[in-house]
């Protein structure tokens, strides 16, 4: 038996029908393989962008959770030393502050009342010690009768100002430096404790 009896003879041109079926069982393995890899394509297009948002996502609350932070700890600093400063305002340069300015405290509410109800008999009276300091400062008018008193039951900052029996006015610089004291006591308990919880 001939050698070329064993071996398929390819000279021969395959049959149409064959050829044509052959050609669209191609065509329908290469659509098959676009879409895979379309579909395939698309699906590490979605899932990069995904994982793209997600870690824009986590830097986002990661710098805004950082900006807190810096935020708490700017405001913290600030109010940390903010407070000896105000507190030393508050106890020692107020007090000096408010008795050195008493006595023209007192002689502007004088002319003011004066000016609304005319010139009655004026009494003020002041925490001892302060008189002088009062008759130096007032006008020695001889038609405002002055008369100027002392009364222990009054505390430093404390003046009461009366025209003769209608108007009586008080001054009371002791309950304004308490109320600021108060008040900056509470503001640095409310700091201190918005500190604590956002910690």
């Amino acid at each position: 038996m001939p050698l070329s009896d064993m071996l398929e003879d390819f000279s021969e041109a395959p049959a149409r029908a064959a050829t044509g079926l052959t050609d669209v069982m191609l065509e329908e393995e290469k659509l098959q393989a676009f879409e895979k890899g379309y579909q395939a394509g698309w699906d590490d297009s979605t899932k990069a962008q995904q994982q793209s948002a997600a870690h824009l996502s986590e830097d986002f609350a990661r710098n805004i959770r950082d900006l807190s932070f810096t935020y708490q700890e700017a405001c913290t600093a600030v109010i940390g030393a903010m407070e000896p400063l105000v507190r030393e305002i508050v106890t020692s340069v107020l007090p000096d502050l408010a008795h050195e300015t008493l006595a023209v405290r007192v002689a502007e509410l004088l002319q003011h009342e004066v000016a609304a109800h005319g010139a009655l008999p004026v009494t003020i009276v002041t925490a001892p010690g302060h008189g002088a300091a009062l008759e130096a400062i007032l006008p020695n008018d001889a038609t405002l009768p002055l008369d100027i008193r002392e009364d222990s039951t009054l505390a430093d900052g404390q003046v009461q100002l009366r025209l003769g029996d209608a108007v009586e006015r008080d001054i009371d610089l002791t309950g304004v430096l308490a109320g600021i004291g108060t008040a900056v006591e509470g503001f640095f308990q409310q700091a201190e404790q918005t500190v604590k919880e956002r910690a």
